[in-house]
């Protein structure tokens, strides 16, 4: 999936994280500090800048928070999400009434900081991708609610979409096929992949093998896509060949413990697809300054 718009079901999901993290930080009692030190009527003027090299993601979070906090915060002069950041590079400029802007700091820059780290992991990755025929895909290793808040930042880094969840597609991995064992004991992967394609003909169809006894069993029923898990080079450029000679229309994707450094070597070997957890579940946040401006 290449989509990169915000749509219906990032908002979706935005508006469901923010009213749940509104109310960790105000409860039933509000902002104490602000409540003590802030005239309710004061107005002032903020703005979010980069305070490192990264790439935009979650501005429409943004724009959300203060729609549900304050819809008198006015918003300008905003960057658009997949925009490259510099150090002093201003995101956008917020004004309007004092206590809500100090009210959703901390909740604004937690999205956008982390989503915006996504997407500059993401794209780091897809720069190691450069002059390959490879592409980049997220997994399902993401945080509980922000899934799909995720897996937009990673658009927005430049890479693909894997499936969403376990509802918009079939991946039979080695569970799967312990659990449904064959004859003599053992699942036939091609066996697996025929079952479940006489079950639903018309959704993608991918399996994964960690042996190329295993990826050649996966060809003879020929699915869409044979994941290659944790496979050494010698053994993903032996795999490309049988593919290329048995089923050239399989796409190959590697995955397991795939790193900035491994990246484009494993790119060389030929598979079409790289699928890598870490853009998700251990992109680091980007440094991002919630910056007084003083009044408006």
């Amino acid at each position: 999936m290449r989509r990169t718009e915000f749509g219906e079901g990032e908002h979706r999901a935005a508006e469901t994280l923010i009213a749940a993290a509104l109310s960790e930080d105000l409860s039933s009692h509000g902002d104490r500090t602000c409540q003590a030190l802030i005239d309710s009527q004061e107005t002032g003027a903020v703005q979010i800048v980069s305070r490192s090299t990264g790439v935009l993601a979650g501005w429409p979070v943004v724009r959300q928070v203060f729609a549900q906090l304050d819809n008198q915060v006015v918003l300008d002069g905003e960057l658009a999400d997949g925009a490259p950041l510099q150090p002093g590079t201003c995101v956008a400029t917020l004004t309007g009434p004092l206590s809500s802007l100090l009210i959703g700091e901390r909740t604004a820059l937690n999205f956008l900081s982390h989503l915006s780290g996504v997407a500059t992991l993401t794209a780091e990755y897809v720069r190691r991708l450069a002059g390959t025929n490879c592409r980049l895909l997220d997994t399902r290793k993401t945080l509980p609610g922000y899934r799909v808040l995720q897996k937009y930042a990673v658009r927005c880094g430049g890479g693909t979409n894997h499936r969403l969840g376990l509802h918009d597609g079939i991946l039979i991995k080695d569970n799967h096929l312990a659990a449904c064992r064959g004859a003599g004991g053992r699942a036939s992967v091609a066996d697996a992949i025929r079952r479940a394609r006489a079950a639903d003909e018309h959704t993608e169809l991918e399996v994964e093998v960690d042996s190329l006894d295993q990826l050649l069993d996966a060809l003879q029923a020929h699915p869409d896509i044979v994941l290659l898990d944790n496979m050494s080079l010698e053994s993903l450029t032996a795999a490309v060949a049988a593919r290329n000679q048995r089923a050239p229309q399989v796409q190959l994707e590697a995955s397991g413990g795939i790193t900035l450094d491994t990246i484009a070597a494993i790119a060389g070997t030929g598979v079409e697809r790289i699928s890598v957890g870490a853009i998700t579940h251990s992109a680091p946040n980007l440094d991002l300054g919630f910056d007084w401006a003083g009044g408006p």
